[in-house]
């Protein structure tokens, strides 16, 4: 694609006022970086793909107030991250974080495992522990 010709499609980075830095051939032939706004195709993903962010993360909500998963599942949806993001944060291997989604495991959680977790997701401890009430 030549650098006159980077998409810049209303959307989603236009939206929250960011430019995406894209790679084009300038006037010379040679490789240059320019800002685009988006294009369509893309936009369409990102609407799809956060519509389902979304959704997963209420019936995440809906599921740690049913008592079927931990508070943490939520918040680590929550917070745009994934099992091994939440791992790497925490320093603990990727089951003992899963485990941690299971409600009897969380209920025997450390204070201090609690803490870690509720400074992660930048809320208070109560906020954690007391989600279902």
């Amino acid at each position: 694609m030549k650098k006159d010709e980077i998409p810049q499609d209303s959307g989603r980075l236009e939206e929250k006022n960011m430019k995406e830095l894209c790679y084009a051939v300038d006037e010379s032939g040679k490789y240059a970086t320019g800002l685009s706004t988006g294009w369509e195709a893309k936009n369409i993903a990102l609407d799809v793909t956060m519509e389902n962010l979304n959704q997963q993360i209420e019936e995440a909500k809906q599921d740690a107030i049913k008592g079927i998963k931990s508070p943490i599942y939520y918040f680590m949806l929550l917070n745009r991250m994934d099992l091994s993001v939440l791992a790497g944060y925490v320093g603990k291997p990727r089951w003992i974080v899963k485990r941690h989604f299971k409600p009897k495991v969380f209920k025997r959680l450390k204070n201090s495992t609690l803490n870690k977790y509720a400074e992660i997701f930048e809320v208070d401890v109560n906020t954690i522990k007391n989600f279902n009430e």
